[in-house]
């Protein structure tokens, strides 16, 4: 009996290390009990490479053996939270970003996305955060975090702090283009035109010609009513970049106030050419157009825009201006509607439509909508011209009391308005206080930032450009050479024909080939969205002249 017991308990022993081994050779506890038997012929290779596909699903890594996925990974999570945060799926795109820090606290590319997304939604603090975390994982050495967390700061007011980050973002890369730039831009924004010209040219210095810098440089000069100086620079950042559409327009800008249409025109077919779906290229052109009085030309170009930037809401308010002052209120009006569906916190539109229903003497809906815009942001520059039109509107009805509460609510955003101080003082000219007028246009002169830019800051500069002498004193008319070649060249786009006729531009061909669109149908793409809605009527025709803005 003692050999049989034995042996009973050696089968018992040998069953349970058979049911053992088949719980070890089992690879991962995400398959099938009907897989059972094929898993047992899984070689330890294919093993390995099994514990290693989960990595492309999130949801199943955490089952993994802990290994840390390939990079490959961290670039493709980061294009699909890009694509999503463009589509405002916001809540996706930051759990796959947040998923991203978790396993490459590292790379300073999932924070710097975070943030901006978190920005986009408003979330400062949050954004803050997340870049303060970043720099801490990144000891301090990545420069993107700290010029992001400087835009961050920048727009939150915060200046000082904001000087900061763009200085370590400088340290941790002298090279960081967008660091320099985006730092003499906030030196500009606080009238240091001296400090900003510094930073261009260090930035010009220690990364080599940039479009940006340039671009930001001519608009100094553009500022400074140095035009001819203003054109060397576009003309260096074009030839930078010749893609760089916003040169192209800043550049077509210039010719646009010097009155230079044709010039403009072609410049801003250059723009498009550039980049054909810019929203900012579409509408800059459209308008230009528009004051020109070539409505349908301007028409078509904002719809473009609009076909190619359907959630936009800029490219419809501006059109929406257009057909008011040519066609129809009720046109407009279905415009603005739509631009304010696309964005509700795009101030601009309300306080347009606004404007557009005190022309039409409803006053008590310009009203609500002129609220609705100081709502979304009542220390912004929009409403701050938003209070100034609604004082105005108030004035012209006589509630004097309220205007005078508007427009010193409009100087408490930007005392700087020349407008707004002005036609304050009128009122109160106009109801004989003529004392009260005079103290108001004192108070003006007395506050107003005035910002003295001279000329001498670019001997030592164009010397980064072009250290040829005799060059720059050409550019600058110092010696007064007459028909230098320098001259002709700055001056080609300035007396150039009309593009129209010469460049042998086609609108539509180009609407065909680059954009795919029918120009015939743009008019069915615009009219998709227009529904019928409850018609505002004018109770006032005789309605004075709209305010100045």
């Amino acid at each position: 009996m003692d050999g049989g017991d034995d042996l009973d308990e050696e089968i018992i022993k040998a069953k349970k290390t058979l049911e053992e081994l088949r719980v070890v050779r089992r690879p991962i506890m995400e398959f099938s009990d009907e897989a059972d038997g094929a898993n047992l012929g899984i070689d330890k290779g294919l093993s390995r490479f099994a514990k290693k596909m989960p990595i492309f699903e999130p949801k199943k890594v955490e089952a993994s053996s802990g290994e840390k996925p390939l990079l490959v990974n961290l670039d493709l999570a980061l294009y699909k939270a890009k694509i999503l945060a463009r589509n405002y799926r916001f809540e996706e795109a930051q759990e796959i970003l947040k998923k991203c820090i978790n396993y490459w606290p590292e790379d300073g590319r999932p924070y710097v996305a975070l943030g901006k997304a978190l920005s986009k939604q408003s979330k400062m603090n949050d954004a803050r955060a997340v870049y303060e975390k970043g720099c801490q994982a990144t000891q301090g050495e990545n420069s993107y975090i700290w010029q992001c967390w400087a835009v961050l700061e920048s727009k939150m007011g915060n200046t000082r702090k904001a000087r900061g980050m763009f200085d370590a973002a400088t340290v941790a890369d002298k090279r960081h283009i967008a660091a320099w730039h985006g730092w003499a831009v906030l030196e500009m924004k606080q009238g240091n035109i001296k400090k900003a010209r510094n930073l261009l040219g260090k930035g010009l210095k220690f990364c080599g010609g940039n479009e940006y810098i340039y671009q930001t440089l001519a608009m100094l000069e553009v500022k400074a009513k140095r035009c001819e100086q203003a054109r060397y620079l576009f003309k260096q950042a074009t030839k930078c970049n010749p893609k760089s559409c916003a040169s192209w327009l800043a550049w077509a800008q210039l010719e646009a106030q010097q009155e230079n249409n044709p010039a403009a025109r072609r410049l801003f077919q250059k723009a498009v050419e550039a980049s054909p779906k810019n929203r900012f290229a579409w509408h800059v052109w459209g308008v230009f157009e528009g004051n020109l009085g070539n409505v349908d030309l301007a028409r078509k170009l904002m719809k473009v825009g609009h076909a190619v930037n359907p959630r936009d809401p800029v490219l419809l308010q501006s059109l929406a201006l257009l057909e008011y002052k040519y066609s129809t209120p009720n046109l407009a009006r279905q415009l603005f509607r739509r631009a304010s569906q696309l964005d509700s916190r795009h101030q601009p539109v309300w306080f347009a439509w606004g404007w557009m229903e005190w022309k039409e003497g409803n006053l008590d809906t310009a009203r609500e909508l002129y609220q609705k815009a100081v709502s979304i942001d009542s220390t912004s520059e929009s409403a701050a011209r938003c209070l100034q039109a609604w004082g105005v509107l108030e004035q012209r009805v006589g509630n004097l009391s309220a205007a005078r509460r508007l427009f010193r609510s409009s100087l408490n955003i930007n005392s700087q308005s020349y407008v707004t101080w002005m036609t304050w003082a009128s009122m109160e000219e106009d109801q004989g206080n003529s004392l009260r007028a005079e103290e108001i246009r004192n108070l003006y002169f007395q506050q107003r930032t005035e910002i003295v830019d001279d000329a001498s800051w670019i001997m030592g500069f164009m010397d980064i450009i072009d250290p040829a002498i005799d060059s720059i004193k050409r550019l600058l008319n110092l010696n007064k050479v007459q028909n230098s070649s320098t001259g002709e060249d700055m001056q080609f786009e300035r007396v150039s024909g009309d593009p129209a006729s010469g460049s042998g531009f086609d609108l539509d061909e180009f609407i065909r080939q680059k954009l795919s669109l029918d120009p015939s149908k743009l008019e069915i793409r615009l009219a998709a969205f227009s529904s019928k809605s409850t018609i505002w009527r004018s109770q006032n025709k005789n309605v004075s002249a709209p305010p100045t803005l």
